[in-house]
């Protein structure tokens, strides 16, 4: 998965913005508001494709465990509720990738208020 087809598919989850709230690097995928997804164009561009993604601590831990290669704690993130994730060049399937977005856009979205959530989950 390269840049491009990562930023469609965050993109592609309703209510899906980006921004870079932090500085010109820092690309940001939110749903109303929360960070689900973030990634640096600066390592993007020196070969380090990864993207941070949000993680329920359980599972976290299992894909560490599962994908050592890919899957790291989230660098400058809550090592607990974050991962890093190799997303180009890795051994991870495109599919995989996929579900490990879909798994931290929708721990985002069931943290939102009941009036939010309705019709982000399809």
């Amino acid at each position: 998965m390269n840049i491009e087809e990562l930023r469609d598919y965050c993109l592609g989850k309703p209510e899906a913005t980006e921004d870079f709230p932090f500085d010109n690097d820092t690309l940001v995928f939110k749903v109303k508001g929360k960070v689900f997804a973030l990634t640096s164009l600066k390592k993007w561009e020196a070969g380090d494709h990864s993207l941070n993604l949000k993680c329920d601590p359980e599972k976290a831990i299992e894909y560490r465990e599962k994908y050592p290669d890919e899957v790291f704690p989230g660098y400058h993130m809550n090592k607990k509720h974050w991962n890093t994730v190799v997303v180009d060049g890795s051994q991870l399937s495109k599919k995989v990738i996929q579900n490990l977005i879909n798994h931290s856009y929708a721990l985002v979205v069931s943290k939102l208020p009941k009036s939010q959530r309705e019709g982000l989950l399809r």
